[in-house]
């Protein structure tokens, strides 16, 4: 008899679990510069240089503006392909890296400037060796 896998675990460092299990993202902000970071573990500003008493936790906005994509068309085994890989500049920072979902594969479909919405999903079905799930963070339009 087997026993089922706990919780879904962060694929990412600046992903975290609520009190109810609900995914957020999570960052640092440099109380003297301004800078975000999308983790919570950074010591110092990478723009300032001020020390871990200057940066603060925060929860950061889950829409943001693209910032770059591009249509990834070959990649390795085990990773379906075309997908978009983007940057997008959340609102009030940081700046993160993902998958952008539900879009076209015209590169007008993509162009800086869009607005998009953090959405979290199942991590390819990868599984820890455990036999956990891992949760990550994706990138899809704003409804219209």
């Amino acid at each position: 008899m087997s026993t089922a896998p706990d919780s879904p675990r962060p694929a990412f460092a600046f992903i975290a679990f609520d009190a109810a299990g609900q995914p957020h993202l999570k960052a640092q902000r440099c109380t003297s510069c301004g800078a975000t970071y999308a983790d919570s573990e950074r010591i110092a500003c990478g723009r300032c240089g001020g020390r871990a008493n200057v940066l603060e936790a925060f929860t950061p906005a889950r829409e943001g503006t693209l910032h770059s994509a591009v249509i990834v068309r070959r990649g390795f085994p085990g990773i379906e392909v075309p997908f978009v890989s983007a940057v997008v500049d959340l609102d009030g920072g940081p700046t993160l890296k993902g998958t952008l979902r539900n879009v076209g594969l015209d590169p007008a479909d993509i162009a800086p400037g869009l607005r998009v919405q953090v959405r979290f999903d199942d991590a390819l079905g990868r599984r820890d060796k455990e036999g956990n799930a891992y949760v990550a963070h994706y990138f899809e339009p704003l409804s219209a």
